[in-house]
């Protein structure tokens, strides 16, 4: 009976890697075709996995807690519901070394079944002189915490055949934060003599501390006082890693405007009531942004695009991710597909669905996939402003401020007048390499016009 490869699907854009968090069969339990089989996690949102056919489970080879690159292999299940065209479609993959653990028997077909993916993407198991293999985990470990491959050859793999598994190398490194933690404090210890310092351990050359010592790793800062150790929880880390991927990818710069928003403020007011009794959703702020935004991108398609190498990808499709806050205090972005071609019904219902969802972690993994542009409201947690990073592989994403009132001096027909206004920052962060000073501070004075320019009488079921 075939054995067909179950792979990890690309679950978006700029997603590389997802952790397995719960595998809802076991080895030798029967699945139906499109029937839940595991958990995953993304630094996105969390989604689960179905079979893609019908048989038995017959390998996992990724436990819980795994992080795994896309593309790559995760369990394997033996089938005959395998039809004409995916036999013919589909090329014979030889499995990698790395999570081969038993060989194929001749009698068995292997058919590979997988959701398209850029193979450049896939870290493969690498080999070193003495014949070991390392898999694309350990190898990324590796390369996030700084252990060399001279290293690596002297860590004793607990795994099949001798190999460095997961827990071997964290435990490495968690040793060598520990000796390089002893050391740093043996440093810092009062002085014995002007040359060295002894202790049980070992002796460390003493070096007085000097403006122009090099500061410490955050690894090797010593803990002292009253303090308390919080661990990361596993999205916080991945954004954490977004965020600085995004700070070393692209240039950022950032650009500030005020709008005054009093005639939006004032036709919200007007019509929030009977907006939501005859739409059956609330009438915020966020929808009517939104309009303006995405109807300003049609003038500015480089704002709307993505870089790949030398090449300037311009998006047709306007999709805005809206910054979302979540009970846990993180943040996901879900995607309003085809922005521009939604009324304010439309947008409102849109906002609150993806808000909802995100809130019940009931999101699905194409609700945070295709954004070409990003908008966060800073102002809905009181913030005047903000210089918000780029949400990959996009090149822009907007801050939206806290609405205050303010006197302004307003030109009339008859000179100048103070009055009170609605008035608020828009901020701007573009990538620099694609979007030029002038072309990034020319759409948020867009913007900011489309937002002055809202008419306080309009009639939204027109719209409709």
């Amino acid at each position: 009976m075939p054995i067909v490869d179950l792979v990890l699907p690309k679950l978006g854009e700029s997603i590389m890697e997802a952790t397995i968090l719960k595998w809802h069969k076991k080895i030798g339990d029967t699945i139906q075709l499109d029937e839940t089989l595991l958990d995953i996690a993304t630094d996105k949102v969390d989604s689960e996995i179905p079979s893609t056919t019908a048989g038995k489970l017959v390998e996992i080879l990724y436990e819980p807690n795994s992080v795994v690159p896309i593309g790559t292999v995760i369990a394997r299940i033996e089938s005959d519901h395998i039809s004409l065209d995916t036999k013919t479609q589909n090329t014979l993959v030889q499995k990698p070394k790395v999570i081969l653990e038993e060989p194929v028997k001749e009698e068995q077909k292997v058919t590979r079944i997988e959701v398209p993916y850029t193979p450049s993407d896939i870290p493969s198991a690498t080999p070193i002189q003495d014949g070991k293999f390392y898999s694309p985990l350990v190898m990324n470990i590796a390369q996030n915490e700084g252990v060399s491959m001279q290293e690596l050859q002297q860590i004793i793999g607990t795994g099949s055949q001798g190999r460095v598994s997961k827990k071997d190398i964290l435990q490495y490194i968690a040793s060598k934060k520990i000796q390089g933690n002893l050391n740093q404090v043996i440093v810092n210890q009062p002085i014995v003599n002007n040359s060295t310092v002894k202790d049980n351990f070992q002796t460390v050359p003493f070096e007085p501390i000097t403006t122009s010592s090099k500061l410490a790793h955050p690894d090797e800062v010593i803990i002292t006082g009253h303090t308390e150790i919080i661990e990361m929880d596993r999205m916080r880390k991945v954004i954490a890693k977004h965020m600085v991927d995004s700070v070393h990818t692209s240039a950022h710069v950032t650009s500030f405007v005020e709008a005054d928003v009093t005639n939006m403020v004032v036709w919200r007011e007007k019509v929030k009531q009977l907006f939501e009794k005859r739409e059956g959703v609330k009438l915020t702020f966020t929808p009517m942004f939104i309009e303006c935004i995405a109807n300003v991108m049609e003038k500015f398609p480089i704002i709307n695009s993505s870089l790949q190498g030398g090449q300037i990808i311009l998006k047709k499709d306007i999709n805005i991710g809206m910054a979302t806050a979540l009970p846990s205090g993180n943040l996901i972005v879900p995607v309003i597909k085809g922005a521009n071609q939604l009324s304010i019904v439309g947008l409102s219902k849109a906002v609150n669905d993806l808000a909802n969802n995100a809130r019940q972690n009931q999101l699905k993994p194409s609700d945070t996939q295709d954004g070409t542009f990003t908008v966060t409201n800073v102002g809905t947690f009181g913030s005047i402003m903000g210089t918000p990073i780029i949400n990959q592989p996009q090149v822009a994403i907007i801050a939206l401020g806290a609405i205050k009132k303010r006197p302004v001096v307003i030109e009339t027909p008859s000179g100048d007048a103070i009055l009170v206004r609605h008035m608020m920052y828009l901020s701007m962060s573009y990538d620099h390499r694609i979007v030029d000073g002038a072309v990034g501070s020319q759409f948020l004075a867009a913007v900011a016009k489309a937002f002055e320019a809202w008419d306080p009488n309009r009639q939204w079921f027109q719209y409709l």
